[in-house]
């Protein structure tokens, strides 16, 4: 699992952690979001968790609970919030993915995590404004909403912050509009 952290300084009072994956088997993206007692945004870590290829399916699964299982210990989320799998023209890739995706939710539920799921298109329409952004777009609106000097990197490690914000961000929105 690599890992690289932004905390804020200085010290600012965290109400809500939100624990965003972009789920994968060989990488998983997250991203450690908190919201601020001042309902601001503050990235708290983020990073990949890479499984290896020709590694037996069930090594690499349990290896990606287990890495999960130590970050949900670590930043003690509210939430984990996981991009729905979205099915393109390769079937096996999302075969695989959707493994990923039960060992991701199996960790949340085994924590006792509340798990909101959005598709892509919720997450660029959250984090950018626009159903149809391209990567390059939700990077720039990740580091803009996150006040960072840099985009988050690798690209996988910022698709999980991504998906921290669209949930920070649909939870404001339904706070605003009443629709709880």
């Amino acid at each position: 699992m690599s890992s690289s952290t932004g905390a804020a300084t200085p010290p600012v009072r965290i109400t809500e952690i939100v624990l965003g994956i972009d789920p994968g088997t060989a990488i998983t993206g997250y991203g450690v979001v908190g919201r601020t007692a001042d309902d601001a945004f503050v990235l708290l870590a983020c990073g990949v968790i890479r499984t290896e290829a020709g590694t037996p399916m069930a090594q690499r699964l349990l290896e990606l609970h287990t890495d999960l299982r130590a970050l949900i210990a670590e930043f003690k989320p509210d939430v984990m919030a996981v991009e729905k799998l979205f099915f393109g023209r390769n079937v096996t890739t999302a075969i695989t993915v959707g493994q990923a995706r039960g060992a991701i939710l199996l960790a949340a539920a085994l924590a006792g995590l509340e798990i909101a799921e959005y598709t892509p298109a919720e997450i660029k329409q959250a984090v950018s404004g626009y159903g149809n952004a391209d990567k390059q777009q939700i990077q720039q609106m990740v580091q803009y909403l996150l006040n960072l000097d840099d985009i988050p990197r690798p690209d996988d490690a910022a698709d999980g912050v991504a998906v921290a914000l669209c949930h920070l961000q649909s939870a404001r929105y339904r706070a605003l509009t009443g629709d709880l």
